[in-house]
């Protein structure tokens, strides 16, 4: 199997000014372009080569690990953005979110705490359990709740490359743009799984 870097579902300029055009480029298009040829590269000749990007998730170590997980991520990450951001989540989802955490504010606030308190870079989740408990998590590296068998919902990417372009050193005024072109219409669909 040949893993493909995922269309984008706007224009690279769309989501400006939370996310320039340039990071963009950067971020979408050298990245993740070089997890993806990474990856390709890496599992010829392995017992992935073959496998789903999930399973490499999920199953495997190293640099194919790293490779894989990161593209995935990344993917998640692009396709939970919209021009056209919804402010706040809906329905069952705003149910569980009041549920567990007490208000949506109070969730904004938690997670961003997780996302601005990760050391060096990774990733912050928003996943469900099997019992679908909402959970915050915080993963290092090309780390995702996919290993620790949690259905992702929501990550914010805190790798430097997400936001320096844009913000300098300023994680925290990166995370406070993002909310504003989260298409939690996207997040619901997962949730709803």
């Amino acid at each position: 199997m040949k893993f493909e870097m995922p269309i984008l579902p706007y224009a690279p300029n769309a989501l400006e000014p939370a996310i320039s055009k340039t990071t963009i480029d950067l971020h979408y298009g050298k990245h993740l372009q070089t997890y993806v040829n990474n990856l390709n590269n890496l599992v010829q000749g392995t017992a992935f080569e073959n496998a789903a990007i999930e399973d490499i998730c999920k199953k495997a170590d190293g640099a194919i690990f790293n490779n894989g997980a990161q593209v995935w991520n990344h993917t998640f990450y692009f396709n939970t953005f919209s021009p056209k951001g919804n402010t706040v989540p809906t329905g069952v989802l705003e149910e569980a979110i009041n549920k567990a955490f007490g208000s949506f504010e109070n969730f904004q606030k938690e997670f961003n705490t997780a996302s601005v308190g990760l050391f060096g870079s990774g990733w912050a989740w928003l996943s469900k359990d099997k019992e679908g408990k909402l959970v915050i998590t915080k993963e290092s590296n090309a780390g995702n709740p996919l290993k620790s068998g949690l259905t992702p919902l929501l990550c914010f990417d805190v790798w430097e490359h997400a936001y320096y372009v844009d913000y300098q050193n300023r994680r925290a005024d990166h995370l406070n743009a993002i909310w504003g072109i989260i298409d939690w219409k996207v997040v619901e669909e997962r949730f709803a799984k």
